[in-house]
């Protein structure tokens, strides 16, 4: 009965968004969304979810310190920068480099760069999370990936390439929306909204349950936590929150 009940409710949600499925069919919603309704929706929505997640992502960098190289130095790289939510939460002098699939949040990444002169950027990459090879090996103290691993093709495959770049002791740092839990009406309506969803959100999946993708990475040390971030009209409250030692 409830396999019945969420397709019948996907098909009903399907039909309000026929007209993005027709652009969809006929090659025109794909090149749009990626360069001008996704990267203004995320400028928006980051702006609702810092609101929200202020308080999880302060104290979750607050130690990012910690993971500074013996020189003193702290590299960092950020997968899916996005349009730089995260940069106001980065310690004085670190040494960002910035990487996302997709060039089209330049507009936004460059404000967010003049309000946050505090860091130093070392360069953009146009790169997805599963290929960094323009990063070397054991390069970077802390790799940081905020509402990122929901969209990628592969998330075991970029979290080997997280582990690739970060140096030994490094971290990895996170912050990701996932399945709600598989009894729970959110857990129905995550179901119901999935296909349609994922096709108007740039291939956002809600149903990932990323802390056994964690799990099951190569980490000596990982330590997460579930919480929650209510965003209103959105199946996406589930969330999970922390960071992983090389």
């Amino acid at each position: 009965m409830t396999e019945a009940s969420i397709l019948f409710l996907r098909a009903c949600l399907a039909l309000l968004a026929m007209p993005i499925y027709i652009l969809s069919f006929l090659g025109i919603w794909e090149p749009f969304c990626k360069k001008i309704f996704f990267p203004f929706f995320l400028e928006k929505l980051s702006v609702i979810h810092e609101r929200k997640a202020k308080k999880q992502k302060q104290e979750l960098f607050r130690n990012l310190l910690d993971f500074r190289s013996p020189s003193g130095d702290l590299k960092l790289l950020e997968i899916g920068t996005g349009c730089g939510a995260n940069f106001q939460f980065y310690p004085p002098g670190c040494k960002v480099t910035c990487t996302d699939i997709s060039p089209n949040f330049q507009q936004g990444l460059s404000r967010s760069m003049n309000k946050n002169q505090h860091v130093h950027y070392e360069r953009f990459l146009v790169a997805p999370g599963e290929d960094l090879h323009q990063v070397p090996s054991g390069s970077v103290d802390a790799v940081v990936c905020t509402l990122v691993l929901c969209s990628v093709h592969d998330v075991n495959g970029t979290l080997k390439e997280v582990l690739r770049v970060l140096r030994p002791g490094g971290a990895f740092f996170f912050l990701e929306h996932v399945a709600a839990d598989r009894s729970s009406w959110r857990y129905f309506w995550q179901q119901v909204c999935y296909p349609t969803w994922k096709l108007v959100f740039d291939g956002c999946c809600l149903t990932r349950e990323i802390w056994k993708n964690l799990e099951q990475a190569n980490f000596s040390d990982l330590n997460v936590q579930h919480t929650k971030v209510a965003l209103p009209w959105t199946p996406i409250e589930p969330h999970i929150v922390g960071y992983a030692v090389k």
